[in-house]
């Protein structure tokens, strides 16, 4: 079976003569602005500077090390060149650099696809999100010997750090509870989410209403919106849609007029008048409604509540990271201790927290100075600390990695096909629907609880005393264990002992209970 290529694949070929990186003529060299180029092209340079952004280069080129860590995801089945020495300008910071460098090494190892040359998965392939692998390769790409390379590994391994406390407080929710907090935080607010074609329906309605420059007062809007929601949503009501026009009033998308004895004229501003604007406002106002909330939600996960699809992950993350603040990272790691007092920390993730408060130090202003040899060593050592820890709390302690889903005696849980699904097109619950949304899904946990309900059937007769556990064989039935009765000998009053005849319940296999009890 071919191994899927990673998404960050064309980070692995010379932008300017676009052949693969290797170990021989094409070897990388990062650059102080993070671009990386074959070591070929390089020295084709007319000038010093990089040839993309025009970031001048401020040592000789050939002191510019060749990127190993780069290399150690391309080179397969063949010795990783040694890494060339690089003198610094004192022996102590050579020290330093070449254990920065040897953390990048050890992060990069998490980015590779394939072990060995023999196309075997590697342990920890696919552990790291999408964003996390993206900005792993971000400070791989870092070149420590330059000024401008180290500033950005340092504001790169804060964000790195930021993602991994993200990720593991996402570990520790429970992802059924995340739908039903958040709507209650919005309905809290005076607001609501009608789901998402419904949503969409009526925030373009707002914007066929206004975007003219029209002025109108909220009721004469709600009305509007109604009327023309009612064909197609009968459940549409004044309430509800007023709910819609106060969300994007908590987003200020309207310039509201008072008028003395009569109500205000809300017009739409002109920032807001196409529907990609009001709407990426409206989804900003929501997420800002979870962060007051405490709640955290993943792009995919606000994907699929917002717009019952996995397409708008990017979009989603945009406005995530739009509305992250310098102290966000500091609330971050308070809240992760908390989660880990409540949940008792199996996984010793509080050793954590002192690298974590490290990152969370680091100043992202772009006029920071240059941190020293030393500096950038302790947060390198940090931040390979805190990766360390995601990776092994995803392998070993993670529930998401393994199937959640725990069936109930007699359950309901996807039994039934969505009606939102059906009737409208969407779900607005996504993957967190308890409906099914094919026919195949149906039907597996159909089957599913009919097991689990006929085994709990002869539990019951266990536990009322009607089949004695001591009389319990375990057997085969359609390929799932289960306990099953064994033939038991009764001995009535007469002292004869008689044989129990077992009858076979034709409805589900097992074994049934004699007639003659």
């Amino acid at each position: 079976m071919p191994v899927q290529v990673a998404q960050w694949t064309e980070f692995l070929s010379c932008p300017i003569c676009l052949k693969e990186f290797d170990a021989g003529e094409h070897q990388p060299i990062s650059l102080g602005c993070s671009h990386t180029v074959c070591k070929t092209c390089l020295h084709k340079l007319q000038r010093k500077a990089c040839p993309f952004d025009q970031t001048s280069i401020s040592i000789d080129l050939e002191l510019l090390p060749v990127n190993r860590a780069l290399l150690l995801l391309l080179v397969v089945g063949e010795q990783v060149p040694d890494s060339q020495s690089v003198c610094l300008g004192s022996a102590e910071d050579t020290q330093h650099y070449e254990v920065c460098r040897t953390c990048v090494e050890e992060l990069a190892l998490y980015l590779k696809p394939i072990t060995g040359g023999k196309g075997v998965a590697s342990p920890t392939a696919g552990v790291l999100s999408r964003p996390m692998q993206r900005k792993l390769l971000t400070l791989v790409n870092c070149q420590l010997v330059e000024e401008e390379g180290r500033l950005r590994a340092l504001r790169v391994t804060r964000s790195l750090g930021e993602r991994t406390i993200t990720e593991l407080i996402l570990q520790h929710q429970n992802p059924q509870q995340i739908s039903a907090n958040l709507w209650a935080a919005v309905r809290a607010r005076g607001c609501q989410f009608l789901g998402p074609a419904m949503q969409e329906d009526a925030l373009k309605l707002v914007l066929l209403a206004l975007e003219d420059g029209s002025a109108l007062s909220r009721k004469v809007l709600v009305l509007f919106v109604v009327q023309k929601l009612e064909p197609r949503f009968p459940q549409a009501s004044k309430t509800s849609i007023g709910h819609v026009v106060q969300l994007l009033y908590r987003a200020s998308c309207f310039k509201v007029t008072k008028r003395d004895e009569d109500s205000s004229l809300m017009q739409l501003k002109a920032e807001f008048r196409t529907y990609e604007a009001l709407r990426r406002e409206h989804d900003a106002q929501i997420v800002h409604i979870a962060i007051e909330a405490g709640l955290r939600i993943s792009p995919e996960q606000w994907s699929s509540l917002l717009y019952g699809d996995l397409v708008h992950k990017s979009h989603m993350q945009s406005i995530i990271d739009k509305l992250q603040s310098p102290e966000s990272f500091v609330k971050s790691v308070q809240e992760l201790t908390i989660v880990l007092q409540r949940t008792g920390d199996p996984a010793n993730l509080n050793i954590l927290r002192a690298p974590l408060e490290l990152l969370a130090a680091i100043d992202q202003n772009l006029d920071t100075a240059v941190p020293s040899w030393e500096e950038l060593e302790a947060v390198m050592m940090a931040v390979k600390v805190v990766v360390h820890g995601l990776v092994d709390f995803i392998q070993h302690f993670s529930k998401k990695s393994q199937e959640t889903f725990q069936s109930q005696p007699n359950s309901k849980y996807k039994t039934s096909m969505c009606r939102d699904l059906r009737q409208q097109g969407t779900c607005p619950r996504g993957i967190n629907c308890t409906f099914a949304h094919t026919q195949d899904e149906l039907e597996k946990y159909r089957m599913r609880n009919k097991k689990v309900g006929s085994g709990s059937r002869l539990s019951l007769l266990s536990k009322t005393g009607a089949v004695r556990s001591s009389d319990m064989c375990v057997c085969e039935w359609e390929g799932v264990a289960s306990e099953s009765p064994s033939p038991t000998h009764l001995v009535p009053r007469g002292g004869e002992q008689v044989q129990n005849e077992v009858i076979q319940d034709p409805e589900d296999g097992f074994p049934a209970i004699s007639q003659d009890l």
